[in-house]
């Protein structure tokens, strides 16, 4: 007989430890404070462009999909393990308290996304619907928290259809729903708001009757869609630690590995060249995350209006990727075999570091063509020059020191 609760408390208390034990090294890094200074930045400017908000603005669309994202994201955490489909299967009519506290921890967790949204768009809200006033906005926080709840038990019910095209049309049909509900809702219009809110009923009432269809929980489902939330955690977490027991999946993306090893003589100090390449592309941390940050930065770039911002931002993401493409030197810590290469122990240093200061050059080209499209020609040469500055410093008085 197994006792719910007990077991609930047990995998709950090791989730906290597992997960607190990689949050401390990710608050408290570098990214961290780095990060403060671009949402103070976002948030000055922000406030800015407030004052000057265009009347034709749709500010009603932005909130209807904002609001109607963050409610229909709404995925159920279960701590489900791989040993749980052998030892658990026989006993899922005794998990009923399991999964409540499971769908009770879900909702809570993700109370911080609605609150972070909420503040975020209020003042934009305000200023565009003045006469709607604080009360329509609380009522409409509310909805937000009862479409939640809505939308995470018809995701619950509909964990147990194993077609993964139902499942997809499902959410897509639930997010739109959503989405209209709060464009209706930001706009006051009411009558709409409740046809809408009928339909989301209706999505309900159909996951619920298909779920009674089903024998039982798709358990192997369930440990899938966990261990791919877990996945997304450690990726983020190894960008300020080691995480041992990460499991990397490889790309082949032939034409890029093509591109980027042709270059690469055949010689045995070109030997971790060659290695860090084809981990930079193929791997599923590097090249995406190098690609967001390239993106983030060209974003605040190009909309912040002051100069000097748009050089400061363009600094700070070359900081951010090369910080983050450091974890590149223990990507292969684990592999002993690369230590009977017939190479000199320097030639992996001298790779590594040339490589990040590929990336940063590459990167401060691509911010300088912003700049020179936006023809802003003095923010090309200061970012052009003080990139490349900052890189090899950067490569040379931080990075050769930790790479030990």
């Amino acid at each position: 007989m197994i006792n719910a609760k007990e077991f609930w408390s047990h995998r709950f208390q090791d989730h906290i430890k597992e997960t607190s034990r990689y949050l401390r090294y990710i608050f408290n890094g570098h990214i961290a404070i780095a990060m403060v200074f671009f949402v103070s930045a976002l948030a000055y400017y922000y406030q800015q462009w407030l004052m000057q908000l265009p009347e034709s603005f749709p500010t009603a669309w932005v909130v209807g999909i904002a609001f109607g994202l963050i409610a229909s994201y709404s995925p159920v955490r279960t701590l489900l393990k791989e040993p749980d489909l052998v030892f658990l299967l026989p006993a899922e009519h005794q998990l009923g308290d399991y999964f409540k506290r499971c769908l009770y921890y879900s909702f809570i967790i993700q109370l911080y996304l609605i609150f972070l949204v909420v503040a975020a768009l209020g003042p934009l809200y305000f200023a565009s619907y003045p006469e709607l006033g604080t009360r329509h906005y609380l009522m409409m926080i509310a909805v937000i928290l009862v479409a939640k709840v809505w939308n995470m038990l018809a995701n619950w019910w509909m964990l147990k259809e194993r077609n993964a095209n139902i499942r997809m049309a499902d959410q897509i049909v639930r997010e739109a729903i959503s989405i209209l509900l709060f464009y209706f809702l930001a706009k006051g219009e009411w009558v709409f708001a409740s046809i809408v809110t009928v339909l989301l009923v209706a999505m309900m009432l159909y996951g619920y009757s298909l779920s009674r269809k089903k024998a039982g929980l798709a358990f192997d489902l369930l440990v899938s869609k966990d261990q791919a939330r877990m996945r997304t955690f450690y990726r983020i977490a190894n960008m300020f630690t080691d995480v041992p027991h990460l499991k990397n999946s490889v790309k082949k993306r032939h034409p890029l590995v093509r591109l980027l090893l042709a270059p690469i003589s055949y010689r045995q100090n070109q030997t971790f060249t060659y290695l860090y390449r084809i981990t930079f592309v193929r791997s599923s941390d590097y090249l995406g995350m190098y690609l967001r940050l390239v993106g983030i930065g060209g974003l605040a770039i190009w909309f912040v209006p002051n100069v000097w911002m748009k050089v400061a931002f363009a600094i700070l993401f070359l900081y951010l990727s090369a910080f983050q493409m450091m974890s590149l030197w223990n990507h292969h810590r684990t592999i002993a075999w690369l230590d009977l290469y017939p190479v000199k122990s320097e030639w992996k240093q001298v790779a590594m570091l040339n490589g990040l200061k590929q990336l940063m050059i590459v990167q401060t080209v691509l911010f300088t063509v912003l700049f020179i499209i936006q023809t802003n020609f003095l923010g090309a040469l200061l970012v052009m020059v003080g990139g490349t500055l900052f890189s090899f410093a950067f490569i040379q008085g931080y990075v050769k020191q930790k790479l030990v």
